[in-house]
């Protein structure tokens, strides 16, 4: 937990994207490790207090695109095993808090230098046969970002031990960052590989331990990163990685008195109900926790009349469909003014006739599949309903199947109604709606943006002009944590654009910066007096301005009595 600072950690850049372009090392290396895995099949433990913990209850996993296929069986646990994962915590949380940041740093970026290397094609194929990505974005997912935020969290940590108040001659004025007292729950989500490595390791990284659960879809590539964070040498304990229902692990950790924080990303509806949770506890708690959350976004494409319509298409195209709009940041409703629409309608044809749909172990698929059959079946539903509806009109897309793996074919709906059911919840799949708007109607389109939804994600403002940029810009402030300004989206980088919303999209703490990483940690100021004062008496009591103020006073009397 010492914070004094005397090194610097290495500066961090942002891990180089590989192309996997035909003929390349790293496409012929990253399809051998892709027949590798699929050759095998594999059992995955929890990992408690650093030990391996297998249950009776073994669950099947299985790629999303081929859902025949078996990859291996995961042990989902039980109460027990989430009480084991507290006690773990708490018994690793003085040895791990009062280790030096330098060591715990070198830790991380050792895992983040594997992760990059020598474990890069590992991450990458589990990542997409686990979660159905395709090879470039498993690459700038699982390998690049979750370099990126170890690498980048090192130094923003850093910079925050670095940072202390200002002293005077005689006092010596210190901040002392301390890591949260008890444990600190992380809850992970499927899509992002990187977002799950994160969310444990941000808090650990300063001090904390950590009970980490994740996504029964991410089991996979959450074991290939447990696996690289203990070989980089992270001590038993110090991170918890835990298979067990959503509420089994709420009903243990939210009604422990050592809970200090979560560490979140998912759905809006799961967030609200445990700050609801945890405010029904809030006596209970050692300490206030922290709760710093991601959920979800309904984010927007507002294009202005100037726009070039190709990048608008291209935006639209890349930013709703790929890894099948399962994205956070994905855009699922536009708003075209009708001058642009015949041709950016032309061109977005042109994009998804070309756009090929299949497994991920066929490079040339733009489109692979939905995450299990509950989200086909949302999906499928919401798809179904546009069908009927006089409001709606599928013009591209609408198809879907099952009988291999769940295909969702990139879908766009266009309706003449701005508050279409696809213009206001979120659908988490590769379904675009579009709604046209008359040219001259622009500002009155930003205050519909505005208005329409209860996110606050992504969104972006495609124009040539600069006066539509700065009232978009001023106009959806509140509207969008990360703005885009002729760009999708989708596609934050950490420490370029640090990621995170408001309103129902979460607490905005901005995973890749400094902000998010302050959140793990509880500041004590100390001050040292070198010459303590040896009397309580201040000049002002002192007895010569006690007569002065006295002599005063009777002056001024005589002066009154003598112009009476």
């Amino acid at each position: 937990m010492n914070s004094n600072n005397p090194y610097q950690a290495p500066p961090a850049e942002n891990e180089p994207i590989l192309s996997y372009a035909p003929g390349t090392k790293e496409r012929i290396h990253l399809l051998e490790t892709l027949q590798e895995l699929r050759s095998k099949t594999i059992e995955i433990p929890m990992i408690i207090n650093g030990k391996e913990i297998k249950t009776d209850n073994l669950v099947e996993i299985r790629p999303p695109h081929e859902h025949k296929h078996l990859l291996g069986y995961y042990h989902k646990g039980e109460a027990i095993h989430v009480k084991e994962a507290i006690n773990s915590s708490l018994e690793a949380k003085e040895k791990w808090a009062n280790m030096s940041w330098k060591q715990r740093a070198s830790i991380f970026l050792k895992a983040a230098g594997m992760i990059a290397g020598p474990y890069r094609m590992l991450i990458n194929a589990a990542t997409m046969l686990g979660q159905s990505k395709n090879a470039f974005q498993a690459e700038i997912d699982a390998a690049c970002e979750m370099a990126d935020f170890l690498r980048f969290n090192v130094q923003f940590m850093s910079e925050i031990y670095t940072q202390q108040p200002n002293s005077s001659p005689l006092i010596w004025n210190r901040t002392e960052q301390r890591p949260l007292e008890g444990f600190v729950f992380a809850l992970s989500p499927f899509n992002f590989t990187s977002i799950a490595g994160n969310l444990p390791t941000a808090p650990a990284m300063m001090g904390n331990t950590v009970v980490w659960k994740v996504s029964n879809q991410q089991v996979y590539s959450a074991k290939v990163l447990m696996d690289i964070f203990i070989e980089a040498g992270l001590p038993d304990g110090v991170i918890n990685l835990i298979f067990v229902s959503g509420p089994i692990a709420g009903k243990e950790i939210f009604t422990h008195k050592d809970f200090a924080g979560i560490h979140f990303t998912g759905s809006t509806a799961v967030f609200q109900n445990i700050w609801k949770t945890i405010g029904e506890n809030i006596s209970n708690y050692k300490s206030y926790p922290r709760i710093v959350g991601e959920t979800g976004g309904k984010n927007f494409v507002i294009a202005h009349h100037s726009a070039n319509a190709a990048q608008i298409a291209t935006a639209l195209t890349r930013g709703a469909f790929e890894y099948q709009g399962q994205k956070c940041s994905a855009a699922s409703r536009a708003y075209i003014p009708k001058s642009l629409w015949p041709e950016i309608k032309k061109q977005i044809k042109q994009n998804m006739d070309t756009m090929e749909m299949g497994g991920v172990e066929d490079f040339k698929n733009f489109v692979n599949a939905v995450i299990d059959e509950s989200s086909f079946n949302k999906l499928a539903g919401y798809i179904d309903k546009a069908k009927q509806d006089k409001e709606a009109e599928i013009i591209f897309g609408g198809n879907y199947n099952k009988s291999i793996g769940y295909f969702i074919e990139p879908t766009v709906i266009l309706t003449t109604d701005p508050h279409y059911i696809t213009m206001e919840e979120e659908l988490f799949g590769p379904v675009l709606t579009v709604f046209l708007y008359n040219d001259n109607k622009f500002e009155e389109t930003l205050e519909l943006i505005d208005n329409t939804s209860i996110y606050a994600l992504t969104g972006s403002i495609f124009s040539k002009n600069r006066y539509a940029i700065e009232l978009a810009t001023e106009k959806l402030k509140n509207a969008a944590g990360n703005f885009y300004i002729n760009d999708k989206p989708t596609g934050a980088v950490v420490s370029q654009q640090p990621f995170g919303g408001s309103r129902s999209s979460g607490t905005n703490d901005k995973a890749g910066s400094a902000l998010n990483l302050l959140r793990w940690v509880s500041p004590r100021t100390i001050k040292e007096c070198f010459l303590p004062p040896e009397g309580y008496h201040y000049p002002f009591m002192e007895e010569k301005h006690e007569k002065c103020f006295c002599e005063e006073n009777a002056i001024s009397d005589k002066v009154i009595n003598a112009l009476q």
